[in-house]
């Protein structure tokens, strides 16, 4: 789980296309999803239900948003034309679990909760599709950055326009240490 915690705190569609590093795939199982929503709670708050309910279909549809945010996002960013296939993916996996605006009386006003109809899988692939849809949508897609370490293929939506890792703690530490290393090894 720490692999993961370090590789959250992006948009959550970036956080979603981070789960796929280099070193192999943080959502193999229906229990990497599960430890991956817990740190996911605060962004969306009924994962805590659907965590319950996850089986293989689900990690199925939840890679295949991945994938096509992944695609979609890699021409974004770079200011070109996402394959209209990409697109056509997310929002259909956002139709697969319509979100209503359910009403209810709280006692002294009428409350309208924005919820998704449908099995949890289905519904956490229609929230993953939908923050990709959002992402991509935000002109700020185009400020999108892979990380220049060279073994890193982690994306990040960077707050300062020097950064250059998607971890200064993981990635941008590695690369400071390597260059240590070779300016003292020359010496």
């Amino acid at each position: 789980m720490s692999n993961l915690a370090a590789l959250t705190g992006e948009p959550l569609a970036l956080d979603l296309v981070n789960t796929r590093p280099s070193s192999g795939d943080l959502l193999a199982t229906p229990d990497d999803l599960r430890a991956w929503l817990a740190l996911q709670y605060d962004r969306l708050p009924d994962a805590r239900e659907w965590a319950a309910e996850l089986a293989a279909p689900d990690l199925d549809a939840v890679h295949a948003v991945r994938q096509h945010t992944a695609d979609a996002l890699e021409y974004a960013r770079h200011g070109t034309r996402p394959p209209d296939a990409d697109l056509e993916a997310l929002s259909q996996a956002q139709r697969a679990a319509p979100a209503i605006h359910e009403l209810i009386w709280d006692g002294s006003k009428v409350t309208a909760l924005r919820r998704r109809t449908g099995p949890a899988g289905a519904r956490l692939a229609a929230c993953l599709a939908e923050a990709a849809a959002d992402l991509l949508a935000d002109p700020a897609v185009t400020g999108i950055r892979q990380c220049e370490a060279d073994d890193c293929v982690m994306l990040f939506l960077p707050a300062h326009p020097r950064r250059r890792w998607c971890s200064a703690a993981r990635c941008g530490n590695r690369a400071r240490v390597a260059r240590h290393y070779q300016r003292n090894k020359r010496a």
